[in-house]
C-alpha cells in the first residue's frame, strides 16, 4: 500500500493535476529549533513544491523537551519529529515512541560516526530510532592572531596545550576565560576531555553495574574519571582571575574583545562571538588530552535529530519528507545556514573559516559523544563539577556522582520491578 501511495503521489507531480483539498495529507513537524525556523519553512517549501498531494506543517516550540513529552502522554504523536540529540531524546528512545529506521536506504547516505553517537544515547530494543542531521562540535576556540603573534602552533597533545598556556601566561595574556558562574559552561570542557579519557564503553558499563556502583564495582567514576577531573582543574587554573563569578555571556564578550587567546566553548558560540566582533579571527580545536595526537577525537553531538512517529498514519509521506530532509544538497545547505557539520556521508566542507581546523576530524568519523548526554538529568552535574572547581577536591565530587547514580538505578529498578 505504502508503495502505491508513492507511486501516486509521484505520478500526481509528474501529471502537473493539483490534487484536491481533500485527497492532501498534511504531515505534523515538530520543530524544536528556534533558530531553524527559517530554513525548514524554505526546506518545506520545496519539498511541497515537489510533493504537491502533501503539506507539512512546521510546529515549533519554546521548551521542546516538555513539549514533546506533553503530546506523548495526550497520545498525540508528531508525524515528524526533530529534537536534540541529548539524553532526554534517549529516553524517548528507550520508551519505543519512534519509527524504527533500520534497514532503510536513508541510512546509506549519514555518516556512520554519527549514527553511531545517535545510537549510544538509546534505543528501543537495538532500533535504529532516529538519524543524525547536523552535528555540533565542542573543542577550544582560539584567537588566530594571538597565537601567530606568540608563534603557537594548533597544539596536538596534552604537553603542548599546557606549554602554550605557559607561553601566554608569560607574554602576560590569559590564555582561557573562564565562565565558571553558569555552570552548564564547566560541562562544556568535562565533556570534551571525559569523552576521550573515559572511553566508549563506560556508560554502557556504568548502567550495566546499575544500583552496584560503588567503590567495589568494576566500573565507577571514582575508579575512571579522576584524570578528567584533574586536567579539567589544571586547564582552569589558567584562566582569569574571578572566573567562578564570569558569566557564558561574559566569557562571549572578552574573548571577542581579545581578553583571552582561548574559549573553553563548542561552535555554538561562534554566532555570539562574531556578533561582539565580526573581525575577530577565530578558529577551534578538539581537547589534546593524551600525548598521542593519533587519541584525538572531536567530541560531537547531534545537534538535530530526525524520528517519526512510531504509529503515524502517514507513514508513506513521511518517509518521503524525512527521504527529502535526507538529500545531501538539502542537508549541506542546512548545515552552512546553522554552522554545524552536514550529517552526508562525503559532505561537502562547510565553508566557515572557523571550523577549517575541526571539519577533518568529522568527515574521517573521529568523533565521539558528549558525557553529559549519558548522565540522567536529575544528577546535578554542573553543580557538582562547580564545587569541584571551587573545593579542588575529586575524591568529594567523583563519590558525590557514583552516589547519584546509585540512587537514579535504584529508583529505576524498584520502579520496573512494580511494574
Amino acid at each position: 500500500m505504502a508503495l502505491v501511495l508513492v507511486g501516486a503521489l509521484g505520478l500526481g507531480a509528474l501529471s502537473g493535476c493539483a490534487p484536491s483539498e481533500s485527497d492532501v495529507v498534511t504531515l505534523d513537524f515538530f520543530q524544536f529549533k528556534s533558530e531553524a525556523i527559517a530554513d525548514f519553512d524554505g526546506i518545506i517549501a520545496d519539498f511541497e513544491a515537489e510533493n504537491p498531494g502533501i503539506r507539512v506543517t512546521q510546529n515549533a516550540v519554546p521548551d521542546a523537551d516538555t513539549a514533546i513529552r506533553t503530546l506523548l502522554v495526550k497520545n498525540k504523536v508528531p508525524d515528524v519529529i526533530s529534537l536534540n540529540g541529548s539524553g532526554n531524546f534517549g529516553q524517548l528512545a528507550r520508551a519505543g515512541v519512534f519509527h524504527d529506521f533500520t534497514g532503510d536506504p536513508v541510512l546509506d547516505q549519514i555518516n556512520p560516526a554519527v549514527q553511531d553517537i545517535v545510537g549510544a544515547l538509546g534505543t528501543y530494543e537495538n532500533e535504529v530510532n532516529a538519524l543524525g542531521f547536523v552535528n555540533n562540535g565542542n573543542g577550544v576556540l582560539y584567537n588566530r592572531e594571538i597565537f601567530a603573534a606568540q608563534g603557537i602552533a594548533i597544539p596536538t597533545t596534552w604537553d603542548e596545550l599546557i606549554a602554550a598556556c605557559d607561553t601566554l601566561q608569560a607574554a602576560g595574556i590569559a590564555p582561557f576565560y573562564g565562565t565558571a558562574a553558569d555552570a552548564w559552561t564547566i560541562q562544556s570542557s568535562l565533556n570534551g576531555i571525559g569523552a576521550q579519557l573515559g572511553g566508549d564503553d563506560f556508560f554502557p558499563d556504568l548502567r550495566a553495574e546499575g544500583a552496584e556502583v560503588g567503590p567495589d564495582s568494576a566500573v565507577s567514576f571514582a575508579k575512571n574519571y579522576d584524570e578528567t577531573l584533574q586536567k579539567l582543574q589544571t586547564l582552569y587554573s589558567y584562566a582569569q582571575d574571578g572566573y567562578l563569578g564570569r558569566t557564558y555571556e561574559d566569557g562571549n564578550l572578552a574573548f571577542a574583545n581579545g581578553e583571552s587567546a582561548m574559549l573553553m566553548q563548542g561552535i555554538w558560540a561562534l554566532s555570539p562571538i562574531l556578533a561582539n566582533n565580526p573581525d575577530i579571527s577565530v578558529g577551534g580545536f578538539p581537547y589534546p588530552v593524551t600525548d598521542d595526537p593519533a587519541d584525538i577525537k572531536l567530541v560531537s553531538g547531534v545537534d538535530v535529530a530526525i524520528a517519526i512517529g512510531r504509529d503515524t498514519p502517514h507513514l508513506a509521506e513521511a518517509r518521503l519528507f524525512v527521504d527529502f530532509l535526507f538529500q545531501k544538497e538539502v542537508l549541506n545547505s542546512f548545515a552552512a545556514s546553522q554552522n554545524m557539520f552536514s550529517t552526508a556521508r562525503d559532505a561537502a566542507e562547510n565553508t566557515n573559516p572557523a571550523l577549517a581546523e575541526l571539519q577533518p576530524y568529522f568527515q574521517a568519523g573521529r568523533i565521539t559523544g558528549f558525557i553529559d548526554h549519558q548522565i540522567p538529568a536529575s544528577i546535578p552535574l554542573g553543580p557538582i563539577v562547580q564545587q569541584y572547581l571551587t573545593d579542588q577536591n575529586s575524591a568529594k565530587a567523583l563519590a558525590t556522582l557514583d552516589n547519584e547514580w546509585r540512587k537514579v538505578a535504584s529508583r529505576t529498578t524498584s520502579t520496573r520491578s512494580g511494574d
